[in-house]
This record gives C-alpha cells, structure tokens and sequence, in this order.
C-alpha cells in the first residue's frame, strides 16, 4: 500500500506546480516580445525600402544604363551583370556540389575521410564571403595578370554556392530510406544507375531546393565582387573584363551624395529583395509540394 500524501507533500507539490507555471508564462512572454521586437525591426526594414524603391522603379531601370551624376538612368548594366555572374557561379558550384554531396551520402559517410571533407566543408559555409573573394583574388585574378573579369566574380560566387549544395544534396539522399537501395541493388541494378534513377529522383525536390537557396545567397553579396568583378559603368556582356553587379552599384550609390544615384540605389536594393523573395517562395513551393505528394 502506498503512503498517504501529507498536507505539507501536498502543499510543496502546489507550490512547485505553481512556480512552473509562472516561469513557463515568463518564458512565453519573453520569447514572443523577442519575435514582436525583431518583426518590428523588419517590417521597418521593409517599409522604408518599399517607400523609398517602389516610387522610382520604372521601365527605364530595367533599359537604360548606370548615369552619370544628376541625370536620369537606370541600371540594366547592372541587372545584366548579376544575371550573368550569378548563372555562371551556379553552373559552377551546383554541380561540384551535388558530386561531392553524392559522394559523402553514398561513399564517404563512414570513413574518416569524407568525415574531414564534411568539416572542411563546415568551414566552407561559414566561411565570410570577403575571405572568399580575397582568395580568388590571390589565385585567379593576380595570376591573369590582375585583369578583373566576370569570371572572377562568377568563381567567387560558386565557392559560396557550392557548400550549400553539398550539405544539402548529402542530407537528402541521406533521408532517402535504405529500403530503395537494397530493391535496387537486390535486382542487380549497377550502384550508378541506383544513384541516378532512384535516388536523385527521390532527393530531387530537396537538392532544386538547396540551389534555389545558393542563388538567393549569392545574389545580394557586394565583398567577392569587389575584388573580382571591380564594376563596369557600361554595358559589357564580355565575361573576361570587369562588369558590373547591381551590389556593387548599390553599394556605390548609396553613399554617394547625388540624389539620382541614391535613388538607383533604393531601387536596386528592391529588385534584389523581390529576386531573394521569388527565390525563397519558390523553394517553400517545391517542399510543399513534395510533402503533399509523400503524404
């Protein structure tokens, strides 16, 4: 038989359910002003580039090129540069990174060395993305005789593109359920055709996904362009001089003192927040409908 709870057992029990509840309200309370405090400052954020973008973004942004100080323009030099440096990084980085993240989930996963290569790999993500164009600078730029080309800028960006893509290819065919390998194998299917037809099928949403996001990364970074690209005040589809990248010419305008070009700055600031947000919703959209057709 058990004993009887006393009145004092019961008292301290009530008091201790009673504390519980206040520090779990107290910490309720605490975390969502931490979640209002930091949407205000977000909602700001965007307001202001909302107020400041939305009046000055016209056609001619999108067909004239960078002006001169106090004259109309806009920035399709720019906006074409972006395009271009950023494609070329990820044709660069996403499919480096899909390799090697293959490589980690199928071959590397035990062993101490894909371990070393997960690690270095951590250290590439994390990595800050000035260190980065600085190190191309030092092994690509300087040994072409310190010509500044879109190359360059495109090589910096596919070296933030490509960790991503590792750790997210590795990760979802890791989720992949072991089951799928061994049918596949049971039935003499070639370890390189069970990669290619049954797991990149089943990891593909997550792997697109992963891209999506790499692009919506390097779409706003200014540091590795600088050191790389340089800018290019005309229009230049030539990959091998300097070309422009529209966080090159905010970063330019911004603080320039002329109204015209704080303006075309305002407004660029907008277009690379839109391209990051259709970037984001499309990869919230492909998830979901995986999840829907899983379910």
């Amino acid at each position: 038989m058990s004993a009887a709870i006393t009145p004092v057992a019961r008292r301290d029990n009530a008091g201790l359910y009673r504390r519980r509840r206040i520090t779990n309200a107290v910490a309720i309370v605490m975390a969502c002003a931490a979640a209002l405090f930091g949407l205000a400052f977000l909602g700001w954020i965007l307001w202001t580039l909302l107020a400041k973008g939305l009046a000055h973004l016209n056609l001619a942004l999108l067909t004239q090129d960078q002006p001169p100080p106090l004259e109309a323009g806009g920035l399709r030099n720019a906006i074409v540069g972006s395009l271009m440096m950023c494609g070329m990084g990820v044709l660069v980085g996403a499919p480096l990174g899909i390799a090697a993240g293959t490589w980690l989930a199928e071959y590397g996963q035990h062993g101490k060395l894909g371990t070393t290569v997960r690690f270095v790999n951590d250290i590439l993500l994390s990595a800050p993305s000035i260190v980065l164009g600085l190190f191309v600078y030092a092994a690509f730029i300087m040994q072409t005789g310190g010509n500044f080309s879109a190359f360059g800028g495109a090589l910096a960006l596919a070296f933030i593109v490509l960790p991503v893509v590792v750790r997210t290819t590795d990760e979802m065919l890791r989720l992949v359920p072991v089951q799928m390998r061994e049918a596949a194998l049971s039935l003499g299917v070639p370890q390189w055709k069970v990669t290619m037809q049954v797991l990149y099928r089943s990891a593909l949403p997550g792997i697109i996904t992963g891209i999506l996001l790499a692009i919506a990364r390097i779409s706003g970074e200014t540091a590795p362009l600088l050191f790389t690209a340089f800018g290019n005040e005309f229009f230049s589809l030539d990959p091998t001089g300097a070309m422009s990248a529209l966080p090159l010419v905010i970063y330019k305008f911004a603080g320039s003192g002329y109204e015209n070009w704080e303006q075309l700055a305002w407004s660029g600031a907008l277009l690379v927040t839109l391209f990051v947000l259709a970037i984001s919703l499309a990869a919230r959209a492909i998830l979901l409908r995986n999840k829907i057709t899983h379910d």
